[in-house]
C-alpha cells in the first residue's frame, strides 16, 4: 500500500462517524429497535457494536505500534451486542465512536514508514498489521451505516 492509498483510507476512516450519524438521521424508536431478520442486528445494536469495536480497535492499533509482534485478541461481537445493548441510549456510544476515531487518527497521521510495516498476529485470523488495521476500520463504520439504513427499512419480523 502506498502513501496515497493510506491517505484515502484515513480520510474514509475519519468520515466514519459522520456517515453513521447520517444513517441515523430522523430515526424513530421503532426503527432503532427493528430487527430486520432473526439473526440480524437492530440499528441500536449496531451503534453499540461500533463503540465496542472502535474502543477495541484503538488498543489494537496501539499494541501494533508499541509492542513487537503483539497478539491481537478477537472477541465475541455477537455476545457483546446481546449483553450490552438492550435499551441503552445511543449518545455515549456515538461519542465513544467519534472520540476514539479522532485520537486514533491523530496517531496514524503521525507515524512513519517503518510503523506502517509493523505486524502482529490476530488470534482468529492470523497475520495482522497496521495497514490491515486501517483497511478494516476505514470501511467498518461505512459498512455498518449501510446496515443501519437497511435495518430501518426492513419489515418487522418479531
Amino acid at each position: 500500500m502506498d502513501a496515497e492509498q493510506r491517505t484515502e483510507l484515513l480520510k474514509r476512516y475519519m468520515d466514519g462517524h459522520r456517515v453513521v450519524l447520517d444513517a441515523l438521521e430522523g430515526i424513530t424508536t421503532a426503527e432503532l429497535d427493528r430487527r430486520p431478520a432473526p439473526d440480524e442486528w437492530t440499528a441500536r445494536e449496531i451503534v453499540h457494536h461500533l463503540a465496542d469495536s472502535e474502543m477495541t480497535s484503538a488498543i489494537r492499533l496501539r499494541k501494533l505500534l508499541a509492542e513487537d509482534n503483539p497478539v491481537i485478541e478477537g472477541y465475541d461481537e455477537a455476545e457483546f451486542a446481546r449483553r450490552f445493548t438492550f435499551d441503552r441510549p445511543l449518545e455515549a456510544s456515538l461519542d465513544a465512536l467519534a472520540a476514539t476515531r479522532a485520537t486514533s487518527a491523530e496517531i496514524v497521521e503521525r507515524i512513519g514508514e517503518a510503523d506502517w510495516r509493523r505486524t502482529g498476529r490476530h488470534s482468529e485470523s492470523g497475520p495482522y498489521g497496521v495497514e490491515t488495521w486501517l483497511e478494516i476500520y476505514a470501511n467498518h463504520a461505512h459498512d455498518h451505516a449501510d446496515q443501519i439504513r437497511r435495518a430501518r427499512g426492513a419489515v418487522e419480523t418479531s
